[in-house]
Formats: structure tokens, C-alpha cells, sequence
């Protein structure tokens, strides 16, 4: 029963986003899904009878996401970066109506099988025009102590409703890897971070690429979004791809002045501690879908992290004990072995 009113609200949600958008463009209109999202957030593509398309936001009760969209939209914008442009708001009732910027993600592309590298590198010039236009003061702080409490992410939902640890129980070596771990990234030099640029939020399109998602952008660690792009949640790279564009990156922030270290591997290693807190935020987020939002298909991946885990700790000896800690309480010691 419960399901059915559930599925009657969305339904209502629907109508109300398809007869808004139609108000806005004067013209009888069709949703069709757009996108799927791990939030509550929905997306519809808007066609009309010329087929002509247009995306709608549907975000009910989020008036601040809404509005953050549309400043950090304006930012990119700003900074030479393809977003989907605003036709029509109302934030009150958290719909939005914004240009279509294609149907095609980077992530189905590459699934399709597109080379991953002319992709990659379109994002990387895309990844520097935004930091290159970095300011203080403009995007929310993104330090050590909401780095340290994104991880609480993952010993609540990972280690203890996926891995069964007793909630509560103080583990003093445990909060100290972490802690230490939170610090090393917080202390990396800040550019606007988009939070999530990876290859399910970069679309292609003219000019490539079109970001999207991206109103959870911060002013935080120079390496988390690089690292982002090239250790993705949702597909993996020979490791011969990742240092390529790795290094093209580097060349390409360095040459725009964007705070990266002038010494390639000091740069890597940044890069190996914000993807260890990333990892570890992402496999606690994953785990909350399993059990809190009945979303099982997320924990499919969590092997993908630990490979990065690995990879992490064989990259940056610094970050062995750490990663070995965490890994022990999540029954992966292989990781470090």
C-alpha cells in the first residue's frame, strides 16, 4: 500500500512538472526518464510535437539545491564551460527547465566503446578552465573537517551495516587513520571542486563536454576532481590510460597556473590521498543506497574501490598503514597484502 501511494505522489509530481514545463514553452509536451540519480532528485526529457527536447529538474522540497544549481551553473559558465542553460524556474516548487545538452553520456560512450582517451582529455581542458577561474570566498569550504565527516559515511553504513562492526564500540586506531587521512587532503592547495566529475555527469555534446550535476561544488583539495575523472565510480582504466592523462592534466594545470605541485610525482601523490577519501565516502554512500533506499545495484562496484584502495597503498607508502587499518576492519586485508 504504501508503495502504491508512493508511486501515485511521483506520478502527481509528473503531471505537475509536464503541465509547468508546457505553461513555459506553450506548447503540449511529452516527459520522457532522463537520467537516474541516487538522490530524490528526478530528470524528464520535455519533447514537443516538433521534437524538440529540454530537460526538467524535478527536486521537491530543495529549494537550496535548486538554487545552487543555478549559482554554481552561472560560475561554470563564466569560466568557458558547456552547461545546460536555465529556460525556465520555479524554485519554490523545485522545477527547473534547462537545455538539452544530448542523450549520450562520456560513461555510455565508453560502454559502447569509444577510446577513452579523446574523452578524457576534452574533460581534463574542461576539469582546467573551471579551476583556472577559482576565487576564494564564492563556493562552500571543503576542508579537513567535512572531509573527516564524509568518512562517517563509511564506518556507518559500510563497516557497520554492511560489514556487521558493533555501532559504538570506540576504535582509537581506526579514528586515527582516518583523522590523519582527512588532514593530508585538507592541506592540499583549494580550487572549485565540482565533487563528482566523472564520466556519468559529462555528456556528449558541442562543444564537448557538457558537466552536469554539479551543485555540490565546493572550494576544496586541487587533486579530488582529477582523481575523480580518472578513478570513476562506475568504470576502470589500464593503468597506462590513467598515467597519460594523468600527466596531461599536470602539464595542462600547471601551464594555467592552477595550484598543482611543480613536481609530477609530489602531484600523484596528492592525488593517491584525495582518491583513498573519496573511495572511502563513495563505498559508505553506496552502502546507504543498499540499505537504507533499497538500491542493492550500487554495492556491485564496491570491488572497483578496493582495487583502488590497492592501487592507492602501492603508490604512496604514506598511506599504507592507513589504508591497512581500514581495510582490516572492513575484512580486506588483501589490500595491503
Amino acid at each position: 500500500m504504501m508503495g502504491m501511494v508512493a508511486e501515485q505522489a511521483n506520478d502527481g509530481r509528473r503531471d505537475q512538472g509536464r503541465n509547468w514545463a508546457a505553461a513555459q514553452l506553450g506548447a503540449e509536451v511529452c516527459l520522457e526518464p532522463a537520467a537516474a540519480d541516487a538522490s530524490n532528485r528526478r530528470y524528464f526529457r520535455v519533447r514537443d510535437g516538433a521534437g524538440r527536447t529540454w530537460i526538467l529538474m524535478d527536486a521537491p522540497a530543495q529549494r537550496q539545491t535548486v538554487e545552487a544549481f543555478l549559482r554554481v551553473g552561472r560560475w561554470l559558465e563564466s569560466a568557458g564551460v558547456h552547461v545546460p542553460q536555465p529556460q525556465a524556474v520555479d524554485e519554490e516548487a523545485g522545477l527547473v527547465l534547462l537545455t538539452d545538452l544530448g542523450q549520450q553520456t562520456f560513461l555510455d560512450a565508453w560502454l559502447a566503446g569509444s577510446p577513452p582517451e579523446p574523452l578524457l582529455e576534452s574533460a581534463v581542458e574542461a576539469l582546467v578552465r573551471w579551476q583556472s577561474a577559482s576565487r576564494p570566498g564564492v563556493l562552500p569550504e571543503f576542508g579537513a573537517a567535512a572531509l573527516r565527516e564524509e568518512l562517517s559515511l563509511f564506518t556507518e553504513w559500510y563497516l557497520t551495516a554492511h560489514r556487521g562492526l558493533q555501532p559504538g564500540v570506540a576504535d582509537p586506531e581506526l579514528e586515527s587513520a582516518l583523522e590523519r587521512l582527512a588532514e593530508g587532503v585538507g592541506n592540499q592547495p583549494r580550487v572549485f571542486v565540482h565533487r563528482d566529475f566523472m564520466g556519468r555527469n559529462l555528456m556528449v555534446s558541442d562543444p564537448l563536454p557538457g558537466v552536469l550535476d554539479f551543485q555540490d561544488a565546493v572550494w576544496g583539495p586541487v587533486a579530488y576532481d582529477p582523481v575523480c575523472l580518472l578513478r570513476d565510480a562506475f568504470i576502470s582504466w589500464p593503468p597506462e590510460v590513467e598515467e597519460r592523462v594523468f600527466a596531461h592534466y599536470w602539464s595542462r594545470a600547471r601551464a594555467a597556473g592552477v595550484p598543482v605541485h611543480d613536481d609530477y610525482q609530489s602531484f600523484r601523490s596528492a592525488c593517491s590521498w584525495a582518491g583513498v577519501q573519496r573511495h572511502l565516502k563513495v563505498l559508505g554512500i553506496f552502502a546507504r543506497l543498499s540499505y537504507r533506499d533499497g538500491k542493492a545495484e550500487y554495492l556491485k562496484d564496491a570491488p572497483r574501490f578496493w582495487r583502488y584502495l590497492r592501487c592507492a597503498a602501492a603508490e604512496e607508502p604514506a598511506l599504507s598503514g592507513i589504508i591497512g587499518v581500514i581495510a582490516e576492519r572492513a575484512g580486506e586485508a588483501w589490500v595491503v597484502a
